[in-house]
């Protein structure tokens, strides 16, 4: 693994889970990790609860606007974290790939999301350890 790797998270719409996983990361990696996140089938927008949610925690995903993945942003990657987008999610041989079965908060309000957002940290946490870094907060 580089001295910095590259993680990418990766759902269908890019709106809710990979932004919120991708939050996280930036916040308890700091610059020692290349964050991105996108989807197979992006959304125009975050879900707005999950926004608030991120928010409630202090971590500010509101100016991130869903992408679709690239062949060249999967080139650079290290790690991938797919979150239930199945067979629409890309393979690359010789990329470090994780599967995160979580629930879709598309539709559920905050509250709903909330649970969510929280298995999401303890997973970027494990994922830190994994990669032999300290979370920074």
């Amino acid at each position: 693994m580089p001295t910095r790797p590259t993680v990418l998270f990766l759902c269908v719409h890019n709106a809710g889970r990979s932004q919120m996983a991708a939050g996280w990361l930036r916040t308890l990696a700091g610059d020692r990790v290349r964050v991105l996140s996108a989807g197979s089938e992006p959304a125009e927008a975050v879900n707005p609860a999950a926004v608030e949610a991120m928010r409630e925690v202090g971590i500010d995903i509101a100016g991130h606007a869903p992408q679709r993945w690239t062949d060249e942003v999967l080139a650079t990657t290290d790690v991938v974290v797919t979150m239930g987008c199945g067979d629409t999610c890309p393979y690359v041989p010789g990329t470090r790939y994780l599967d995160w079965e979580l629930p879709d908060p598309a539709g559920l309000g905050t509250a709903a999301v909330r649970p969510i957002r929280d298995e999401i940290e303890v997973r970027v946490r494990g994922l830190l350890d994994e990669l032999g870094l300290a979370a920074s907060s």
